[in-house]
């Protein structure tokens, strides 16, 4: 089908799958990218495409990140994870809105994650409970010294 289309015919109808994916949800530059490929439609027109939404303010990276880290953030996931996820939806480097939260922060988010799964009460010597709870916040993307801090609490946290 695509053979037969001239080039104006196949640069439009990437405008128009492209909007239609960027109208349901914000994307990175290499997620619109993907999913345009896997319909088999030509690299170069592609990038042309997907250049002239950046210029025009479609399509961005900083924006896809923002929208992104929230909802990861909402969902009860650490820095770690999010970074990681990040960088494979081709976004590199850490974005401001994530470099704006400190450790403190972090921690805190930690705590109230492990206080919504298991309850905060003490398992210092519970040590089969306590590394049962480490390694689910590992999972989740939070660091040692978060982890650490929100196995040590025993109180309900302050927002």
């Amino acid at each position: 089908m695509t053979k037969a289309m001239n080039p104006e015919d196949l640069e439009q109808q990437i405008r128009v799958v492209a909007l239609r994916l960027l109208a349901r949800r914000e994307h990175s530059r290499l997620e619109l990218s993907t999913k345009l490929r896997q319909r088999r439609l030509p690299s170069d027109l592609i990038e042309t495409v997907l250049d002239e939404f950046e210029t025009e303010g479609w399509l961005s990276d900083d924006r896809f990140a923002e929208v992104f880290v929230r909802q990861r953030m909402d969902s009860g996931y650490g820095p770690i994870r999010i970074r990681g996820e990040l960088q494979q939806k081709g976004v590199d480097g850490v974005p401001v809105c994530l470099a704006e939260i400190g450790q403190d922060d972090w921690s805190d988010r930690a705590i109230r994650v492990r206080e919504r799964r298991f309850g905060l009460r003490d398992i210092q010597e519970d040590w089969p409970e306590k590394g049962r709870q480490a390694r689910f916040l590992t999972q989740r993307g939070f660091s040692a010294s978060q982890i650490e801090r929100a196995l040590a609490a025993t109180e309900p946290h302050e927002e």
